[in-house]
């Protein structure tokens, strides 16, 4: 079983959905062959060569919108240019099937009716929701859908067919042309949201590794620089004594290498161990560029005013933005989002908040379980033990005597509010950024 669905599982989500798109398309394309093309063979009263030229017509208008729409997918995707000339023969042969149609009822009025709507309403229909693939305006989907119809019902006018064939071409032709154009348009917009949205999270994973390594390797430089800068000098110094015979000056500075060599190792696994620790300051500016990269207008905003924020309470917030950030990408249609950074004074408490537009579009925007209280999907970046995703960071926050709020507010809005008490703790300033100082 495994082999038979190995193809399947190894593909990404954007890969899946790309592959169900397309595969769709060429589903309907053996669909359209049923609806319109077997009753082309009967459309004027029987089986005969006028039949048979119009299957063949109805399959060869099949084969080049089936083609259409694959590459449109790729436009769509912008991994190829816009297939004008491709669309320019598929609008040619949807048109001309059309007006055959109508022709040759006109010519055999007996005929069945039924059986000639099938072929115009499919031809008209599928045809438009190939080239409706062509664009990403709804504006333009509407106006070709609206064309459609209104161009047949001109043609059957100007052919002289009765009101009561006219009436059942346009309205069979309208229902399917709306359909498969804002079907087509959809499939379009979710193809891209997909894959734009992968984009996003690989981003953001290269955008958290990139800023974990800068500051490992500036904390590292930092530390070890010095140190190793006086063990070099107090090593020279050691042998320059006992050239001299200065024996017991030589063992006291040989004794202070010694110290500082244990110092630097204390001060290594601090920096080993702050590697694991979240930043509040770089996973601020991390969540701008990878929310910017995602189209959401990021602002922050830092009203610390003088009080700096103590280590474990920039831990604790900077998982907070984590996982607010990840919950905007893949909740909500957010355009805008605004973090707040607050410690109103040193005796109070510290206050993160995040708020998002867009809440309403996908489930209320939020986390399954969101809430003052609630939990909700997925855990931050190289989350720790304590839990994953608003769980995790209720714990965490708990362990500071901290809370944490999450739930919808009025206007269609997401917001997360952590807040954290400041009292008694070593206070520090934030990693690369000065008490006090707003980022917008």
């Amino acid at each position: 079983m495994a082999r038979l669905t190995g193809w399947w599982t190894r593909r990404s989500n954007p890969e899946k959905v790309e592959l169900y798109t397309r595969w769709t398309y060429h589903g309907l394309a053996c669909v359209a062959v049923l609806i319109s093309g077997l009753p082309a063979l009967v459309a004027t009263g029987e089986v005969g060569p006028v039949g048979g030229w119009l299957f063949l017509g109805v399959l060869l208008h099949t084969v080049v919108v089936a083609v259409l729409s694959s590459r449109a997918l790729s436009w769509q995707l912008g991994r190829r240019e816009r297939p004008k000339r491709l669309a320019a023969a598929a609008a040619a042969l949807t048109a001309g099937g059309c007006v055959a149609v109508l022709v040759l009822r006109r010519a055999t009025p007996d005929a069945e009716l039924q059986m000639s709507m099938y072929v115009v309403a499919g031809l008209a229909s599928w045809g438009a929701g190939a080239l409706a693939l062509c664009t990403v305006r709804a504006r333009h989907m509407l106006a070709l859908a609206v064309g459609t119809v209104a161009g047949l019902v001109a043609v059957a006018t100007a052919l002289g067919l009765p009101l009561a064939d006219t009436v059942p071409y346009a309205f069979s032709a309208a229902f399917g042309t709306f359909v498969f154009t804002s079907t087509s348009g959809f499939s379009g917009w979710l193809l891209r949201a997909v894959w734009e949205l992968d984009a996003a999270h690989r981003l953001q994973a290269r955008l958290a590794v990139t800023e974990e390594r800068l500051r490992f390797a500036r904390d590292l430089h930092d530390v070890m620089g010095r140190n190793l800068s006086v063990i070099a000098l107090k090593s020279e110094l050691a042998v320059q004594l006992a050239r001299r015979g200065s024996a017991d000056r030589a063992v006291d500075e040989m004794a202070e290498v010694q110290r500082i060599a244990r110092e630097s190792q204390r001060e290594v696994r601090d920096v080993v161990r702050g590697y694991r620790e979240a930043d509040l300051h770089t996973e601020l500016e991390g969540a701008r560029g990878v929310l910017a990269a995602a189209g959401i207008r990021c602002r922050i905003d830092r009203r610390d005013t003088g009080t700096d924020l103590p280590a474990a309470a920039q831990s604790v917030l900077a998982w907070v933005v984590r996982e607010a950030t990840t919950n905007v990408l893949r909740h909500s249609d957010a355009r805008h989002c605004r973090v707040t950074v607050s410690a109103p004074s040193a005796g109070g408490g510290a206050v993160l908040v995040i708020e998002n537009d867009g809440a309403a579009a996908r489930d209320g925007g939020a986390p399954d379980g969101a809430g003052p209280n609630g939990s909700g999907p997925g855990a931050p970046d190289g989350g720790g033990t304590a839990g994953s995703g608003l769980t995790g960071l209720r714990e965490r926050l708990v362990v500071l005597g901290g809370v944490l709020e999450a739930g919808p507010v009025d206007g269609g809005r997401f917001r997360v509010t952590a807040r954290v008490p400041l009292g008694g703790e070593d206070r520090r300033p934030a990693v690369g950024e000065p008490a006090g100082k707003g980022l917008s």
